[in-house]
């Protein structure tokens, strides 16, 4: 069986949860889950400018208001669980947590825990962090140690 360690920022889409069970062809995959809340390794002012990139200027000037840290952890520990069954609905062998501190060890601690093939990253757009090869995907590649995947998710949360 291969498996996939998933990291995610919200809760997957029908369309991600499709997006990801597919990748494989017919090959059974197992996959292992993250999720990180949103905390203090998401920046206020980084959210913004890619709310703004978008087009999203609502968005950018609601970011004050969306929860941090411990506020964000019930919405997140809802969003696994979410995700956890809509990948168990699929036929897929699924099983998660949240990320409590730091995202990219934890990340790491699980491939070797699990003996993951791969990762795959799924979240939305951050420019800012891309053009600067700071988001997640680009960090883990250095890290991890097997192949990693980032894709961006089919919509907002």
């Amino acid at each position: 069986m291969f498996t996939s360690v998933l990291m995610i920022e919200k809760a997957l889409t029908s369309a991600d949860v499709e997006f990801v069970t597919t990748l494989h062809g017919e090959e059974q995959v197992a996959f292992h889950v993250l999720l990180q809340p949103r905390g203090d390794q998401a920046d206020r002012l980084l959210r913004a400018i890619d709310d703004i990139a978008l087009g999203e200027i609502d968005e950018a000037a609601r970011e004050g208001g969306t929860p941090e840290g411990d506020a964000a952890k019930p919405e997140g520990e809802q969003a696994l669980e979410v995700s956890l069954t809509a990948l168990h609905a699929a036929g897929r062998q699924a099983d998660g947590r949240l990320v409590e501190d730091h995202p990219l060890d934890a990340l790491k601690s699980l491939v070797a825990e699990v003996g993951a093939d791969e990762v795959i990253v799924l979240t939305d757009p951050h420019y800012v962090e891309e053009f600067f090869h700071r988001d997640w995907a680009s960090r883990a590649r250095h890290k991890v140690g097997v192949p990693v995947l980032k894709l961006f998710s089919h919509s907002k949360a």
